[in-house]
């Protein structure tokens, strides 16, 4: 180490950001539980990350494309059946599926025991996306397929209609 470097002010960096077990903002819609890890707010908006609970049997949201990020999934635990176009994964505990922009998927839980995955959105542009939906609960209103689509409109994204 230079003598430049021992004397010189020490540089000034982001907070390092953790969150304990239990803590981060909760969404609840309709059987899933998902936990924000990371909102964009600590990575200048880079990488938004969420743990998800699906409990059994739950579908999950219309097939749709994301047109500006890459959303992965980790499963926890359970397995989780991706339909990516007209082909389905059945991914099991361990896997890691990752999905580019512009490529149609849904993802469920057809099982009978609930399913967890940490779910990575980079840049973190579709966080708000969920929070849109359960303030579309919370105010009473029915989550139809309308109220989905025009949420997910607001976030660069749209139901994969040609594979319906």
């Amino acid at each position: 180490m230079t003598e430049e470097a021992k004397t010189s002010e020490p540089q000034t960096h982001p907070a390092v950001s953790v969150v304990a077990p239990g803590d981060g903002e909760v969404i609840v819609l309709g059987t899933t539980r998902m936990r924000i890890l990371e909102d964009g707010s600590h990575t200048g908006h880079r990488l938004a990350i969420a743990e998800s609970v699906l409990a059994p049997r739950t579908q999950g949201p219309p097939q749709h494309r994301h047109a500006r990020h890459d959303e992965g999934f980790y499963i926890l635990s359970g397995t989780v059946r991706f339909t990516v176009g007209d082909e389905d994964y059945d991914a099991t505990t361990g896997t890691l599926v990752m999905v580019p922009p512009g490529t149609p998927h849904t993802f469920a839980n057809l099982t009978d025991q609930p399913a967890r995955m940490l779910s990575t959105f980079t840049p973190d542009l579709y966080v708000q996306y969920f929070r849109d939906l359960q303030e579309v609960l919370a105010g009473g209103r029915p989550l139809t397929p309308q109220a989905n689509i025009d949420a997910m409109s607001r976030y660069a994204t749209e139901p994969a209609t040609d594979l319906a």
